[in-house]
């Protein structure tokens, strides 16, 4: 189990008209089987409750940003990824592919965004931070919710990011998924003590519909 928020560890307030979500790489070759990086079931598992967040953001005007990883054939883009996972070297991610779709069960709508991904990292050589620097409005959103796969890989690297680029990081802790559960448990233990605030589904949801007290906040 993660560790509960307290009063006293809780660092900053989580505003819902200042917050936009991203929904990370839940594409039909991480997810699905026969997928180009399919390993098991267990990603699957927070379907349901990446569903129950972007329903809830969608009637709260929060926006929603979807990230796809994007291979490519004529050349390859991401060779220090590639030699970790060779079978990408023939396929996986392509544009145009099932496996790069994102999975039925969280198609976008049209009202949703998506940025193209080369790397782990959502930010890094994307138009993700000119997004969020204006979905709202100038400088509205400083407040990022992440969910999606890998948990250990690109949710927290991009969660890493984030922080780096000075936006507030709420990390879903049923809504990010991986294949290796002490895997995903270091994650969340290293987003709650240093990048970020880890909440379940249903306290982010609490969160969102209810607002919260902070009462031992430094910064708002």
């Amino acid at each position: 189990m993660r560790e509960k928020e307290t009063n006293q560890t809780i660092p900053w307030k989580i505003r819902a008209q200042r917050c936009a979500l991203i929904v990370i790489d839940m594409q039909n070759d991480f997810i699905k089987p026969g997928g180009a990086l399919y390993s098991k079931e267990t990603p699957m598992e927070i379907v349901p409750n990446i569903k129950t967040i972007i329903d809830l953001c969608h009637e709260k005007g929060i926006p929603v940003i979807y990230t796809q990883t994007m291979l490519k054939d004529e050349f390859n883009i991401s060779p220090l990824e590639v030699s970790y996972q060779p079978i990408l070297i023939e396929r996986g991610m392509r544009e145009g592919t099932w496996g790069y779709e994102i999975i039925d069960e969280l198609t976008p709508q049209p009202e949703d965004h998506i940025v193209i991904k080369h790397r782990y990292d959502a930010f890094y050589n994307t138009n993700l931070r000119l997004t969020l620097n204006n979905i709202r409005g100038l400088g509205v959103v400083d407040t990022v919710i992440i969910v999606g796969t890998l948990t250990n890989v690109c949710c927290e690297t991009t969660a890493r990011s984030a922080f780096m680029n000075d936006y507030k990081v709420v990390f879903v802790s049923d809504a990010n998924g991986t294949f290796d559960e002490k895997a995903h448990q270091a994650t969340l233990f290293n987003i709650s003590h240093f990048f970020g605030r880890v909440l379940s589904t249903q306290e982010l949801i609490k969160v969102l519909n209810e607002g919260e007290e902070n009462r031992a906040s430094i910064m708002d």
